[in-house]
């Protein structure tokens, strides 16, 4: 999903991400994989340890600890780092590290056989969706990590110390079962350099951004990429038009799965507006059928000059970007009539981790999870992984930041309140999958706008009543 939504995810990326917030990108595939979790039943009795001040959630410190990790966007080494921390706790314990990009290859077989990880990175496009995992029973209730002291403050609880929305985004079917970490924004990126070069602006109006499209197109230069093989990454686009001109109303509508949102205006111009790339011919050629990597690695090439993405993106292409290349990241720029300003964009939690309800050391994988939420799990993320996490003022002073981190940095600032985060993305999976295949089609300009709302309509009635 990157991991969220990306396209996590939400999700993103190879991802979701990657998204929510975000997490993970939702293609046919992944959502019958995810359609077909078993709720395989442990059959070993769980390791636990005596509580204490310094072992609040009673892990036993010789249990082995089984780590999982999505090598996305984001990585690996970062987990590595963590996993030092633990074992510098808990200094008898085993702990293995596994790093993959098929999330539901390697977990399905052993959430099955009742032996999963103890704690697992559940993101990529071949994520198993969170709504499923809860349905079937084989998430860990994480409120005891939640109600565990800091490790930084232990007069404060951990939910005290996380940024706002965190708890929300995680809960799934009532109850708390996932750590959304990382704290992503969403938007449009471009090249402070390409466009110092051409004096071009950043755009805040639509009407400027495709006034602009047409100056970057007399260059030879596509002015639009999208990773078309994985649409998650265009519906973020659309649906973050949608909310900026609708507003709150249709974000709490959208979330609630009010299936006539899809008849009214903010929808309309939305899908309009996006379909105005693909009619004026603004599209990277071949992007309709590129991976993630591919139409990024285009876009570092200087081949085009914008492309949707999670802030997952820096890590995700260092080796692709050159190194003045100057990564910026901006907000969808404004339709007319807009509820939300321009600089109000998509951030919150996303890059779902779980603990396993069946994990032999479940108590384990909690505490992983509360060492991840101290300040030097959280500062060593920044400087592995290029991203913020959702420790509140989780970086060590004097941490310097890459040109792309750092402009999301400055555009969080500069969006102060007009933050949002829909969670339709993990609450109602399937819908993602349904408009992502609409969105493909209406990218390739197989469908028009009023194809891609009538069918988008219908699969928010069909998840509205939990079709998967």
């Amino acid at each position: 999903m990157g991991s969220t939504f990306e396209p996590n995810r939400l999700n993103r990326r190879d991802l979701i991400k990657r998204a929510a917030a975000l997490g993970a990108v939702a293609v046919p595939a992944s959502g019958l994989l995810s359609a077909c979790a078993a709720s395989g039943g442990g059959t070993g009795q769980q390791e636990t340890g005596t509580k204490s001040a310094s072992n609040p959630l009673g892990v036993a410190d010789s249990a082995s600890l089984d780590v999982v990790i999505f090598d996305g966007g984001f990585g690996d080494a970062y987990a590595k780092q963590f996993e030092k921390l633990y074992a510098k706790e808990f200094p008898k314990s085993k702990v293995s590290h596994t790093a993959t990009q098929n999330i539901t290859g390697l977990l399905q077989p052993r959430l099955n056989g009742g032996n999963p990880p103890d704690i697992v990175d559940d993101s990529g496009n071949q994520q198993i969706k969170l709504d499923v995992l809860q349905k079937n029973g084989q998430l860990t209730d994480l409120t005891p990590l939640l109600d565990a002291p800091s490790i930084d403050d232990p007069s404060k609880k951990v939910r005290d110390t996380l940024m706002p929305g965190t708890v929300e985004l995680g809960t799934v079917g009532g109850k708390f079962v996932t750590l959304q970490y990382v704290y992503t924004v969403f938007g449009l990126w471009y090249s402070g350099k390409l466009f110092s070069q051409h004096g071009w602006s950043e755009p805040k109006t639509w009407a400027d951004f495709i006034s602009l499209g047409a100056e970057i197109k007399k260059t030879g230069i596509a002015p639009f990429a999208h990773q078309g093989k994985y649409p998650y990454y265009i519906n973020v686009a659309i649906v973050d038009l949608a909310i900026k001109n609708g507003g709150t109303d249709f974000l709490n509508r959208l979330d609630q799965m009010d299936p006539t949102i899809w008849d009214e205006d903010p929808a309309k111009n939305a899908i309009e507006a996006i379909y105005e790339i693909v009619s004026n011919n603004y599209l990277l050629p071949g992007t309709n059928g590129m991976t993630h990597i591919e139409s990024q690695t285009a876009w570092n090439e200087y081949k085009a000059a914008f492309i949707p993405c999670g802030a997952w993106l820096e890590n995700e292409q260092l080796k692709a970007t050159p190194s003045d290349f100057q990564m910026t990241f901006m907000p969808m720029p404004s339709l007319s009539g807009d509820k939300m300003p321009f600089e109000a964009i998509r951030g919150g939690a996303n890059e779902p981790y779980i603990v396993p309800k069946a994990a032999k050391n479940a108590n384990g994988g909690m505490e992983f999870m509360r060492i991840m939420l101290s300040k030097a799990a959280a500062t060593a993320f920044a400087q592995t992984a290029n991203s913020l996490t959702v420790l509140k003022d989780g970086i060590s002073p004097g941490v310097q930041l890459r040109p792309g981190t750092q402009s999301t940095v400055t555009a969080l600032k500069a969006a102060g309140s007009n933050v949002f985060n829909p969670t339709y993305l993990t609450n109602y999976s399937s819908l993602d999958v349904d408009m992502g295949n609409s969105s493909a089609d209406l990218m390739a300009n197989r469908i028009k706008p009023a194809q891609w709302l009538s069918q988008v309509k219908a699969a928010a009635v069909k998840a509205q009543k939990g079709g998967a």
